[in-house]
């Protein structure tokens, strides 16, 4: 054998070492343990709504949670259906301040697991129960108040429901935004810097 040959394959044998490194370096995790370290994903493991909601999430200040249940006259015998319950602080207000069953509706299963945290701390979990659905296809018709923080056009296009669905004088209150030139408001009034509208559902 000559020297030439042999110097080349001595200069290769640490090339493929290196090589074949790098390769394993590449291998899928096999062990399982080690598959367990790896850190999670949280974009993978938080929670997904089934479509994109509606709106962009933005809480009603307490002020004017308050005026919204005193506008709706809510009292004792009444069952508070919160569309769009966000962290689910009106159906909890009513529920502490009122003493009634509350239904909060979000299509966020985040916003749900922050509402039923709320609740919980709130000792009011025996009466308010949030679901995650889309506020157009959930059962309402059991409500004698409906709460609404959406907007105009929303407010428009789910008017035919609240009509259909609700009984003659369940009370519908929406913070911030009418339902334009579809449905005039009986009362508007100004808490802070928003303004809240009540309708009454009517006789058929």
């Amino acid at each position: 054998m000559t020297l030439k040959p042999l110097a080349s394959l001595l200069l290769c044998l640490p090339l493929m070492a290196c090589a074949q490194e790098a390769i394993d370096a590449y291998e899928p995790v096999a062990n399982e343990d080690a598959a367990e370290a790896m850190p999670a994903d949280p974009v993978a493991e938080s929670p997904r709504p089934p479509r994109e909601p509606d709106v962009i999430y933005v809480p009603t200040p307490q002020p004017v949670v308050d005026a919204m249940l005193a506008l709706a006259e809510v009292g004792p015998n009444d069952v508070l259906y919160d569309l769009g319950s966000g962290d689910g602080r009106i159906p909890v207000t009513a529920a502490r301040e009122h003493g009634i069953r509350a239904i909060g509706i979000d299509i966020n299963p985040t916003r749900i697991a922050e509402a039923n945290e709320n609740a919980q701390q709130a000792g009011v979990t025996e009466l308010v129960t949030f679901r995650e659905e889309d506020l157009f296809e959930a059962d309402i018709s059991e409500a004698t108040v409906v709460t609404l923080y959406l907007l105009q056009s929303l407010n428009v296009k789910l008017r035919p429901k609240l009509l259909s669905e609700l009984r003659p004088g369940t009370r519908i209150v929406s913070h911030a935004f009418d339902m334009a030139n579809e449905w005039a408001p009986e009362r508007t009034e100004q808490v802070d810097n928003s303004t809240i509208y009540l309708w009454t559902v009517p006789e058929r």
